[in-house]
């Protein structure tokens, strides 16, 4: 993915709201737009500005905002404090991805961001395999899942090349691995002619390698 992916706060504490809006301008691939600090507000933003990603507070002037992301269908991280079950599993039945108790470190806010990105770029192409799904979820809500099997990595390798050509880095970066992981399955894809490998020269230093669907 080459759009960095533009993020709207909703909180009604300008002050919270200006430390989660540089939070996200910290991490590479996101763009803040613009925080709101009401319902009525984030309904008009969501639909002008077209965030992909959702930072909302639960409790707003003038209504509810796990209402807000529930009707604007929007992947969605809810961050509030409030703790009570009732709350935190009604943010979650509404398809929130993630809920933060304030107040919260930074990192987990960050941790939690770089984990969104890396699911979305799992799930860039217009279809997946189940290892794909699998290892998408593992990596948003960060559980222990094992590494894919070797079949299954290669054909994740193999689904993000459905993209378009990439380097052994950007594809470690897509799938979630290493990058050492990423090149061992690459040169076993191109011995058996599944994938092609071709040089790209740059202004300095080394030739890149390119990986394309073969």
């Amino acid at each position: 993915m080459t759009d960095d992916i533009r993020v709207l706060i909703v909180d009604d504490d300008f002050r919270v709201s200006g430390i989660h809006r540089d939070l996200v301008a910290s991490r590479p691939g996101f763009e803040p737009l613009p925080p709101v600090r009401d319902a009525a507000s984030a309904r008009t933003a969501i639909r002008e500005m077209q965030p992909d990603l959702l930072l909302l507070d639960v409790y707003l002037p003038d209504g509810d905002g796990i209402e807000v992301g529930r009707e604007a269908g929007i992947d969605r991280f809810v961050l509030s404090a409030a703790d009570d079950v009732a709350t935190i599993r009604r943010a979650i039945a509404s398809g929130a991805l993630h809920y933060l108790v304030k107040p919260f470190a930074a990192r987990d806010l960050r941790d939690r961001l770089d984990r969104y990105a890396r699911f979305r770029n799992l799930l860039a192409a217009g279809s997946a395999t189940q290892a794909t799904i699998d290892r998408a979820v593992g990596l948003l809500h960060g559980g222990a899942a094992p590494p894919p099997a070797r079949a299954g990595t290669q054909q994740l390798i193999l689904d993000a090349l459905a993209e378009g050509e990439a380097s052994s880095v950007e594809l470690a970066e897509r799938i979630g691995v290493s990058r050492a992981t990423a090149q061992r399955h690459l040169a076993e894809l191109a011995a058996r002619g599944a994938v092609e490998v071709a040089l790209r020269y740059g202004t300095a230093g080394r030739p890149e390698h390119r990986y394309r669907v073969g």
